[in-house]
C-alpha cells in the first residue's frame, strides 16, 4: 500500500513572521498551532513531511508583481522555528507558485510511492491552489486542512477552497 505525505507549503519567516517583506498578519499566524500537530502525526505515523519552500534568487522577476522575498540564504527564506524540519522531513526549493514547478517533488513522490497528498501552508489562494493543480494533473488525491492553510484575502481562500473541492476534487476538512 501507497503513502501518504504531509506538504507543508511556505510556511516561511518573510510570510509568517511581523518582521518578514510579506507578513500576512496575525490570522495566518493562527494556523501554526494545527500545522505543528499536523506535522508531529505524521512523524509519530510515520508518514513522509515535505517543507516545500519558496527560495529565489536576489533578482527574481517576481519581484515585479511581489516585493523582493524568500531570497535564497536570507532569514525571509527560513521555515519558522516552530516547524524545524527533523530527521526523516525533507525539504524542496520552489521558485514558482507550485511546489511541482521545476523542482524534484514529482521523483520524491514517486520514489516514497506517495498515493495521497495532504496539504498545509500559504497562500492559500497562490501557492497552495497551484500545487493543488497540479496535484490533480497528475491524479494523485490530495486532502487540504481548512485549519492548517490561511491567505491575505479572505475572499480568495474561501474561493480558493472551492475550486479545490468542487473542481480539482480535493477534499477540505
Amino acid at each position: 500500500m501507497g503513502k501518504t505525505a504531509l506538504i507543508v507549503i511556505d510556511m516561511l519567516n518573510d510570510f509568517l513572521d511581523p518582521g518578514g517583506s510579506l507578513y500576512m498578519g496575525a490570522q495566518a499566524r493562527e494556523i501554526i498551532p494545527f500545522v505543528v500537530r499536523k506535522i508531529a502525526e505524521f512523524r509519530a505515523r510515520g508518514r513522509l513531511v515535505i517543507f516545500v519552500c519558496d527560495t529565489h534568487a536576489a533578482d527574481d522577476p517576481e519581484f515585479q508583481a511581489f516585493p523582493a522575498h524568500a531570497v535564497q540564504g536570507s532569514w525571509g527564506a527560513g521555515i519558522i522555528p516552530e516547524l524545524t524540519p527533523g530527521p526523516g522531513d525533507y525539504r524542496v526549493d520552489k521558485t514558482r507558485h507550485s511546489a511541482f514547478d521545476d523542482t524534484d517533488l514529482d521523483d520524491l513522490l514517486q520514489e516514497e510511492q506517495v498515493e495521497e497528498v495532504h496539504l498545509a501552508g500559504v497562500l492559500t489562494s497562490i501557492c497552495v491552489l497551484s500545487t493543488v493543480r497540479d496535484l490533480f494533473h497528475r491524479k494523485l488525491p490530495g486532502l487540504v486542512y481548512r485549519q492548517g492553510v490561511a491567505d491575505t484575502d479572505p475572499e480568495a481562500h474561501a474561493a480558493a477552497l472551492k475550486e479545490m473541492e468542487q473542481v480539482l476534487g480535493v477534499k477540505a476538512v
